[in-house]
């Protein structure tokens, strides 16, 4: 290696003859360290900076004539491609762009390092996931999170941060290593088995770094705007992006002074001292401690994938709804290998035809029964309910099990062959391409090549189902050569109208109020043509105008108040969406324990108003914001077009997950009937039936949305109240409500159920402000106007009832809660 002081030498490393030139040549003009020493420091390091870069294409950042000083800092260059002068033994990698390739070199060697280092290769910065064998770029192979403080904000708080985002990340299984960058805060990183893809390791990393934000305000935030940054560490998780590169642990850094990204230890970070280290420093380390970085983690071969942590046996269940002796079904006494990826959809004619759907994982068939087999559109999901893992031999089974026995009935293979999927999100999520035979089933109704997604569709707290799922069909599908999946169409252009000039109302923040369409109460018998509609459940929320105008939001209510302080877990609701502006519908919603919308539980957020107990309630009942319709984006008005191209330019502009607090529920692939029933079964209010060739009306309650209703409830206007009995003769015992009857109001009873005490003495000192000394309607019996005390009619409310009397009274009333993002004009009869 290069001697300290040597103007210029030629050395031997790995084989390989290097000149080296320009040694005395000094880079670090604070220090004085020279490029002497920068060969001398990655000599030292050589294996282990190899280690964290291997096989994974390398962007350099050079200052070849040094780094400078801060009066006069020095010129960098960023490459990414390969030049004419890179030496030929330089280990390379190809990446097509759409209009270009680069050709990046690979750090596999020592040899490769030196000739980096002679060139003042100062930073290597590689991505998360590295080359396979043929060069195909595979799935990441770690997560990482930079954790930077913003000014007023130091180490110290990013080590803090990187104490919080360890307990939640070995609490997912994973184990973090730390890196103090070097620069001014601290990488974390963390190992995975490579089946993620870069977009589900992007996501739960984001999701990870806004939990942090929600849970410690004051310390993270996950933004990028430098304005939310001041004396908090910004948790980037964005580095996860397949096209985002990271500087190397053990690399160098451009600072004034020869600084390293260097792997440290937990206890270090616990230090008040904690500071970044220079190149000495690491050495050092290096020579003493070895690799901190992977000390317990073994070398990764090129294109190994790791085995799966072991797991209990996972055909217990099965074995135990089967005898061998009965049953011509592969019955194993243990798992099989991990690794495959065999898929199989076999036609199962038991007491329902129906088709199983299993995809090879973790050395078990993990399935999923198709009542009406697997999706052939996009527009049209299909339930799938999962059932209990199957052995691998069952992917080769057809037979008939014998009547008596567990699924009797004919069994034979539809298609069969390999998949490979982009998400595996156990118990929630699936997304695979599948790859079957030409004279297989999904060849004969379109293509043998299918990029499917599993959806759980959630607990309802009934047994059995958490096995609910649907299956789509993506619309993205690979091109008939089988090449790669195309990536998600961010710009759904060619769906959209033109732009309107000026844009149009409700474009952009600020513009006018787009009133949201409103739909009619009725039933299944209601529905013409039940083919003609699609179906969506009804979530019991808060409807909400949501408007986009670049990273701002605003949440507007029916009646046109604006709720955005109310919910400000929901002001990232930009990063969602593809297009700097756009209206969005939808419905705010808080999930009980059980993952279902509980109106009453939005309650505790509706009433509301001081910022510190708003920011307190983010926390303790966080809300989401579940997207249903699309009526602005990029400046053009979509009112004007039918239902099914909304929804589909819908699902494209906004990217969401199925744990994220901002989503667009899949519309249901069932008939009336079903849809009806999977409503009740997950506990859910009812349906919303949306004829396909509906515009969007602004405002006007259509015939085109039917909503049916599992239970009858009612908006109401309270008229007035009556005291209760006994010691709260003096309180509100009971509200007395009515609805609109043309420019009229018409009594419809009191209602005193639901009501806590509590709710009642916070209403009592409100209702008292609104007094008025005549009834304002005419039709209140005597029994219950004899001791009411009556309001100004400006409050909704919404009850549960069973009926009406015949004389148009409701019959047992229970109270929900107060609605105030509706006015009494808005109140309808349901009948």
């Amino acid at each position: 290696m290069a001697t300290p002081g040597s103007p210029a030498q030629s050395v031997r490393v790995d084989g390989r003859t290097l000149r080296l030139t320009s040694l005395d040549r000094v880079l670090y003009p604070e220090t004085g360290t020279t490029k002497a020493d920068v060969l001398a420091y990655y000599a030292a390091v050589s294996n282990q900076l190899i280690h964290s870069a291997r096989d994974r294409p390398v962007t350099r950042k050079r200052w070849v004539s040094g780094v400078g000083t801060p009066e006069k800092p020095g010129q960098v260059f960023f490459q990414k491609n390969i030049d004419a002068s890179t030496p030929d033994w330089v280990q390379r990698h190809a990446i097509e762009h759409k209009d270009h390739t680069n050709v990046y070199p690979m750090l596999n060697d020592t040899a490769t390092l030196t000739w980096l280092a002679q060139i003042a290769a100062l930073e290597i910065h590689v991505p998360q996931w590295r080359f396979g064998a043929q060069g195909e770029q595979c799935n990441p192979d770690r997560l990482v999170l930079d954790l930077d403080p913003g000014e007023g904000a130091g180490l110290a708080e990013c080590a803090e941060v990187a104490r919080l985002a360890r307990g939640i990340l070995q609490g997912m299984g994973l184990d973090p290593h730390p890196v103090t960058s070097g620069s001014k805060g601290i990488h974390l990183y963390c190992t995975l088995d490579g089946r993620q893809s870069s977009e589900g390791v992007s996501a739960v990393a984001h999701e990870l770094a806004r939990a942090l934000e929600t849970d410690h305000p004051d310390l993270a935030v996950s933004d990028m705007k430098k304005t939310r940054r001041t004396g908090r560490v910004l948790v980037d998780w964005s580095q996860n992006n397949s096209n985002k590169t990271t500087v190397a642990p053990y690399s160098l850094r451009g600072r004034f002074q020869p600084l390293v990204a260097a792997p440290r230890t937990w206890e270090e970070l616990d230090d008040p001292g904690l500071q970044q280290l220079d190149y000495r420093s690491v050495m050092l380390r290096v020579k003493e401690l070895g690799d901190v970085f992977t000390a317990d983690e073994a070398p990764r071969q090129p294109g190994e994938i790791r085995a799966a942590p072991s797991k209990e046996d996972r055909l217990s269940k099965y074995r135990s709804m089967r005898d061998p002796a009965k049953t011509p079904e592969p019955v194993p006494e243990a798992v099989g290998a991990p690794g495959g990826n065999s898929f199989v959809i076999q036609e199962h004619h038991a007491r329902r035809l129906h088709y199983d759907f299993r995809l090879e994982h973790d050395g078990v068939l993990v399935s999923w029964a198709l009542p009406k087999g697997p999706p052939t559109v996009p527009d049209r999901n299909h339930l799938a309910v999962q059932t209990e893992d199957h052995p691998l031999d069952y992917g080769s089974f057809e037979g008939s099990i014998p009547k008596g026995e567990y699924g009797a009935g004919e069994v034979s293979i539809w298609d069969a062959g390999t998949y490979e999927f982009e998400k595996w999100r156990d118990g929630k999520e699936v997304i695979c391409t599948v790859h079957g035979r030409a004279d297989g089933g999904l060849a004969r109704s379109g293509s043998a090549t299918r990029r499917f997604a599993l959806i759980n569709t959630g607990s309802s707290g009934k047994p059995g189902s958490d096995k609910n799922w649907l299956i789509h069909l993506m619309k993205e599908q690979p091109a008939a050569s089988g090449s790669p999946v195309a990536r998600k169409d961010r710009s759904p252009d060619r769906n959209l109208p033109p732009r309107a000039d000026p844009a149009p109302a409700g474009a952009a923040a600020g513009a006018a109020f787009v009133e949201p369409m409103l739909a009619t109460l009725g039933s299944a018998q209601a529905i013409p043509d039940p083919e003609d509609w699609a179906y969506e459940m009804k979530w019991d929320g808060v409807r909400a105008i949501a408007t986009v105008n670049g990273g701002a939001i605003q949440l507007t209510s029916r009646n046109g108040n604006d709720m955005t302080p109310l919910y400000p877990e929901l002001g990232d609701l930009a990063e969602f969406v593809s297009a700097e502006t756009a209206v969005l519908d939808g419905e705010v919603v808080a999930l009980n324990k059980a993952g279902r919308p509980d109106f009453g539980l939005l309650q505790t957020r509706l009433k509301l108003t001081d910022p510190a107990d708003i920011e307190a309630a983010t926390r303790q009942t966080p809300v989401r914001f579940l997207v249903f319709d699309l009526l602005a984006f990029d400046g053009r008005d979509l009112t004007g077009l039918d239902y099914c191209q909304r929804r589909e330019i819908l699902e494209k502009a906004v990217d969401d997950a199925p744990d994220s607090h901002v989503q667009v529920p899949p519309a249901l692939d069932a008939t009336l009937e079903e849809a009806v029933e999977a409503s009740r079964e997950l506990g859910l209010e009812g349906i919303l039936a949306k004829r396909l060739t509906s515009d969007y009306l602004p405002g006007a309650r259509s015939q085109s949305w039917v909503k049916i209703k599992h239970h009858h409830t009612q908006e109401v206007v309270v008229v007035g109240w009556r005291p209760g009995k006994g010691n709260r003769a003096s309180k509100v015992g009971s509200l007395l409500v009515a609805v609109p009857d043309g420019v009229d109001l018409r009594y419809l009873g009191r209602v005193g159920s639901g009501l806590t005490d509590r709710e009642l003495a916070d209403v009592g000192a409100r209702l008292k402000k609104m007094a008025r000394k005549t009834p304002p309607l005419s039709d209140v019996p005597g029994a219950d106007a004899a001791d009411a005390h009556w309001v100004r009619p400006a409050l909704v409310g919404e009850v549960q009832h069973s009926g009406h009397t015949g004389g148009g009274r409701l019959r047992h009333p229970v109270w929900r809660g107060w609605r105030p993002d509706k006015k009494p004009s808005d109140v309808v009869v349901e009948r």
